[in-house]
């Protein structure tokens, strides 16, 4: 219960200490605000008894008392996906922060830093009470070779890069789960993540683990972490490890777990569709509607690696198709870039004056477009994009994906620069 609930329980004992029986029960409790009028009514019928100024009522607020910060921030950050070409200028980067020339015959025994890829975005993923990323290139450790795609075996100092960068929550439930052919990969990623305090979502060592539903609690708002992988390449999960895939009887029982264990907003990322296209497939819509009927308020979808639409529907659900790339070297058009979405939750508690209790939730929705400019690899929001010096190739190919991704998520009403969305979910 919120803290201005205790003020409005106070306020009510005052009524009764004041106003005897003056104030009733006739109040209605289908609507989850007191009406203006039945307060005023209330007031007057408790006042008519007592003449004297000393004994007046108090008067009650015309709208709910909330705890100046209560609003959550969710950052949602698309895919970091980690090509051959991006160790060599980690290479150098962390040559030249160290002071000798960069050797670039051994990726194994290698110094790197991923650091500046994300200069421009790590105060917003600071700032954000929960952060979350979808981790595509799992860190495997030094009983491996470095390697890249099909089968990638990203370098220790990514994980750390994004322990540093301040994420809450790193996704490792997709198709490249098992680029080792075991589970070797995603043990070594949970291990690195785990020590960093860093929750990973998507690895269960075991069957009894996975009743420990993910829920992390902001500013008395508690939000639970689902997620889901439509396959892992044909590669079999060998037990006693777990990954979740899309299963509708697991999802149903998972969801219920999660609000029986008191989360307030359940969020569900799910790896779905179809790589490099832009429109939701028919599976895709389907699952979303699955997921909002059984009590999701935020789908996130990642693996098409390019951006697909936003929807929020009439009850304040989210659902954000696919968010795209983070980083990567993919460069051909719509895969260069992606979007941040950052989900303010605000949830409003509201009890009557017959003890009646009702909750509203509210999502706030901003979408950032986030484009990788070569050859430094770094995250570009538009309000640095805009403005840094970049050669012609790089302007052209910039402009044009901001505005491929200004037509393509016009679903949202442009307020500034950013995308905005208003939702309100009642229960």
């Amino acid at each position: 219960m919120r803290k201005y609930l205790s003020f409005l329980l106070l306020f009510v004992l005052t009524l009764t200490c004041f106003a005897g029986c003056g104030v009733g029960k006739e109040a209605e409790s289908t609507d989850s605000e007191i009406s203006e009028s039945s307060v005023e009514s209330s007031l007057t019928e408790g006042s008519a008894e007592s003449s004297s100024p000393e004994s007046s009522v108090p008067s009650l607020p015309d709208e709910p008392i909330i705890p100046e910060d209560t609003r959550v921030s969710f950052m949602a950050c698309p895919d970091n996906l980690v090509h051959h070409s991006m160790y060599y200028d980690a290479i150098e980067k962390a040559a030249e922060k160290n002071g000798v020339e960069p050797k670039y015959n051994d990726l194994h025994n290698n110094s790197y830093d991923f650091s500046p890829i994300y200069r421009f975005i790590a105060e917003d993923i600071k700032n954000a009470d929960i952060s979350y990323i979808n981790q595509e290139s799992l860190i495997g450790g030094p009983e491996y070779p470095i390697s890249a795609y099909p089968r990638f075996n990203t370098p220790d100092a990514m994980g750390h890069t994004v322990a540093d960068l301040g994420f809450d929550v790193v996704n490792v439930a997709h198709n490249h789960v098992l680029d080792s052919r075991n589970t070797d990969f995603l043990k070594y990623s949970y291990n690195l993540f785990n020590s960093r305090g860093v929750e990973v979502l998507g690895y269960y060592p075991d069957q009894k683990s996975t009743e420990d539903i993910l829920i992390i609690e902001r500013k008395g708002t508690k939000v639970a972490f689902l997620t889901y992988t439509y396959g892992t390449n044909g590669i079999p999960v060998k037990a006693p490890v777990v990954v979740d895939l899309i299963d509708e009887n697991q999802i149903v029982a998972d969801v219920k777990k999660a609000k029986d264990n008191d989360a307030e907003v359940v969020c569900v990322c799910v790896h779905w569709g179809n790589e490099y296209e832009r429109t939701p497939n028919r599976e895709q819509r389907t699952m979303a509607e699955f997921l909002k009927r059984h009590g999701v308020e935020i789908i996130i979808g990642s693996h098409p690696h390019v951006v697909q639409p936003m929807e929020m529907d009439s009850l304040g659900r989210v659902t954000l198709f696919s968010l795209g790339n983070f980083v990567s070297n993919q460069r051909t058009r719509y895969r260069d870039g992606g979007l941040i979405a950052t989900i303010d939750v605000e949830i409003v508690d509201s009890v009557l004056l017959n003890e009646s209790f009702s909750q509203r939730k509210s999502l706030n929705v901003t979408l950032e477009p986030v484009w990788v400019h070569l050859p430094d690899y770094a995250v570009m929001p538009r309000e640095v994009g805009d403005t840094i010096p970049m050669s012609a190739d790089s302007r052209r190919r910039y402009d044009r994906f901001m505005q491929d991704i200004s037509d393509h998520i016009g679903i949202c009403k442009t307020a500034d620069t950013h995308h905005h969305c208003h939702g309100k979910c009642q229960d």
